[in-house]
């Protein structure tokens, strides 16, 4: 095909029903399936040109468009008279001006059998984050190989991606054929390649098609510059590939819930998008966490009730019984429900440049839900380059580990291969809500479902009352000769003298026993912290006032202890000493080796200090004295019991 730009503009003609009647239109595409798919491969490998060929030969681009992609291929184009389909795609300044794709760009169009939506991720192996980003919800992978290249290294990356989030539909698309006069020899020699690298990290099957994105050989219609195939176009295999939600309507039925339905008195709906299964009025059902079984009496939607409703439907669900339903919740067939844990192996993708801490908490989306978790060290990391698992005590940007992980309550969940929603996952950062890692759920740890609660008859509130007090925790934090320790034993003394029952947990103390095998590093100091909110939470269990000295620098470790305890039990005492001031005291001598470079990792000097944004009580120290502030921490703590 050696159509000129203008040739090529004046044959081109998109559906007129468009313009003619769009409500007929759209009444002719309301019915057709949707495939989604990901376009992946090393950089230039032609996938924005084959994407740009697609969009172009499905009639997908009005007038505007095509002026403007005419316009632009004379300007910046790489093909010299001819359309430059890549530019349809590349839409970024820094994309076109380097020739690659940076972004994820989606694209919709669509044929006479089917809708699409395609993803154009970036070959570059600094956006693999960005390439995970667009696969997570395809269903289907084109992998591209420049037939003058063969397999390479981000060949084998993007398989191994695209394997581990589980596309089960693969399409090899030799590109560029024509740039090897449609040599069969070439064709075939890549595909013996790829397939010995595809069998060693498990990919059992995948169709391989020659083409040419940029002239359409085997794109729409078959070339006959390739007589040796026999195969479909690539058009036709996607047209006909089963789709991911065909093959999750046969799974057990399972509905995440995203918001409880009321807008009456007579009303009460569960509304979600149904992840697997089907559902209809009568089905028995029981809703996780919390056990409760009914039966459905309706299946709501905007157009009305339905007799049945499948997965990849929305839908509001109504039950028999008033039983306790709310967003997180997962309603799934009676006698065939998901799991319950709070211990999982894990695999997961780092997006963030800031590095895993082990041991920080992290907010986890699992479907609807969400919960604080914390990450171990990671058990290896994937070189995806090599298959070879590698030691590590981190993740950094793009790194690919396993890890243990555990949530601060019971999820909802079935492993990441039987079902992408309730085993797919993202961290979140919880100071900046920026997302930091994708995952997957592999399965759960046998101690999760063999370590449970054990029932007491004498609760905290009981232990409280004994004692004539409200449980509580005083967290003093501040910098390291702040005043913490002298202010936070004057506050139990007086506490001591108004027969209140208290414990003083002082941040040295607790290093010379429970914490003596912890460091100052990062990790460590997050893993005291963790420790001592553990032992304050058992404290205000057995009804005590617990009073706490520690540095605590990290204001997520702060959040960490809060979240661990009843609303209103965690009062945080920021003692709010200048880094200048608290130098000049240095009673222990510790500013002056940290200086020196004696003292690694300490608070202040080589190691940040987040200060509380909204702590319960702020004490100046260069405004009151430290018995001044024992007695306002006191009236604060009383005053709030």
């Amino acid at each position: 095909m050696t159509d000129t730009i203008e040739t090529a503009e004046a044959r081109y003609v998109t559906d007129s029903l468009i313009a003619e009647d769009i409500d007929a239109y759209l009444v002719q595409h309301e019915h057709k399936t949707m495939l989604r798919f990901i376009t992946c491969g090393s950089v230039d490998d032609g996938k924005s040109t084959l994407i740009g060929r697609l969009l172009y030969d499905s009639k997908m681009i009005f007038e505007d468009q095509l002026d403007a992609l005419t316009a632009d291929s004379k300007k910046v184009g790489t093909q010299g008279q001819e359309i430059d389909f890549a530019l349809l795609v590349d839409g970024l300044a820094a994309e076109r001006e380097q020739g690659i794709t940076i972004d994820v760009a989606y694209r919709f169009f669509n044929t006479e059998k089917r809708k699409f939506i395609v993803a154009d991720c970036p070959g570059h192996e600094q956006y693999t984050r960005n390439m995970v980003t667009g696969a997570s919800t395809a269903d289907l992978a084109v992998i591209l190989i420049d037939a003058r290249k063969g397999v390479l290294v981000q060949t084998r990356r993007h398989s191994y991606l695209c394997h581990l989030i589980g596309i089960k539909n693969i399409v090899l698309a030799v590109n560029k054929m024509d740039l090897v006069d449609y040599d069969q020899a070439v064709f075939d020699g890549i595909v013996k390649d790829y397939a010995e690298f595809a069998r060693s990290i498990g990919i059992d099957s995948f169709t391989a098609m020659p083409i040419s994105g940029f002239k359409g050989d085997n794109i729409t219609t078959p070339s006959a510059n390739t007589p040796w195939y026999k195969g479909p176009t690539l058009v036709e295999h996607l047209e006909t590939v089963e789709v991911l939600s065909s093959v999750d309507a046969d799974k057990p039925f399972r509905l995440p819930v995203q918001w409880v339905n009321r807008p009456n008195l007579d009303f009460r709906g569960f509304s979600g998008l149904i992840a697997t299964g089907s559902v209809k009025p009568g089905d028995k059902i029981r809703v996780l966490p919390s056990g409760k079984t009914s039966a459905i009496t309706r299946v709501v939607t905007y157009d009305g009730d339905l007799d049945e409703a499948v997965a990849g439907q929305s839908v509001t669900v109504c039950f028999e019984d008033e039983i306790d339903c709310s967003r997180g919740s997962v309603i799934s067939v009676a006698d065939n429900p998901p799991q319950t844990a709070d211990q999982f192996e894990s695999t997961i993708v780092w997006l963030a440049d800031e590095a895993l801490v082990p041991g920080r908490a992290y907010w986890l989306k699992l479907g609807t839900q969400q919960v604080s978790a914390t990450v171990a060290e990671p058990k290896y990391t994937v070189n995806v380059n090599t298959m070879e698992h590698m030691a590590a005590k981190t993740l950094d940007l793009n790194a690919i580990g396993v890890a243990e992980l555990t949530t601060d309550k019971q999820v909802v969940f079935e492993p990441y291969a039987d079902n992408r929603t309730l085993g797919g996952f993202i961290l979140i950062d919880k100071m900046t809500n920026a997302t930091v890692a994708a995952g997957m759920l592999n399965f759960s740890l046998r101690r999760s479902q063999n370590v449970h609660w054990q029932a007491v008859d004498i609760d905290r509130k009981q232990h409280a009352g004994l004692k004539n007090q409200k449980p509580a925790v005083l967290w003093f934090t501040g910098l390291s000769g702040s005043g913490k320790s002298t202010i936070a034993n004057m506050v139990e003394k007086k506490l001591h003298r108004m027969n209140r029952h208290t414990f003083l947990l002082d941040g040295d103390n607790v290093r010379h026993g429970l914490n003596k095998d912890l460091g100052f590093t990062e990790a460590d100091r997050i893993e005291n912290i963790r420790r001592v909110g553990e032992v304050s939470k058992l404290m205000t269990d057995a009804g005590l006032i617990v009073i706490t000295a520690f540095i605590s620098p990290f204001q997520a470790d702060r959040e960490m202890v809060r979240a661990m305890l009843p609303e209103g039990e965690f009062i945080e005492v920021f003692i709010d000493t200048p880094l200048k001031v608290a130098e000049a005291r240095d009673v222990k001598g510790l500013y002056k080796k940290a200086r020196s470079g004696e003292l690694k990792n300490f608070t202040g000097i080589d190691s940040p200090y987040e200060a509380p944004r909204n702590p319960e009580v702020r004490i100046d120290t260069t405004v009151i004295s430290p018995e001044e502030a024992a007695e306002l921490i006191v009236n604060t703590l009383l005053g709030d019991a």
